[in-house]
């Protein structure tokens, strides 16, 4: 099979993102927090390294949250019905979000809070 040309590659990946946006409420409130992350990196006038670990740790949990959602849709073509082994690994999947969601919210507190309190 041939490869799509590098545009196109591009372009389907947006396209993924688009779907994301459009159909999943938790991305929707992860893409929620990364605008607000925007809005307080320039409203405090974050540093170069500050606003650098906030960009990863946003980007980290918008990730982790189309992994999950790219997994748990595998998981509904191979098993359309209840089963448990599915639910584990999209219990899984789901914790890979929350572990990378509580580093962001750290991290957030831990380079927020100087600029809050200075």
């Amino acid at each position: 099979m041939q490869k799509p040309p590098i545009h196109k590659s591009f372009l389907n990946a947006f396209r993924g993102v688009w779907v994301m946006i459009k159909t999943e409420r938790n991305f929707q409130i992860e893409l929620l927090a990364f605008v607000i992350n925007i809005f307080l990196i320039f409203y405090f006038r974050l540093n170069a390294m500050d606003t650098a670990l906030i960009l990863i740790v946003s980007f980290a949990v918008l990730s982790a949250e189309i992994f999950n959602t790219a997994i748990e849709k595998i998981c509904d073509i191979i098993q359309p019905d209840f089963d448990k082994r599915i639910g584990f690994i999209k219990d899984i999947a789901a914790g890979a979000v929350v572990l990378m969601a509580i580093a962001a919210a750290t991290v957030g507190i831990l380079v927020y809070r100087k600029y809050i309190f200075s």
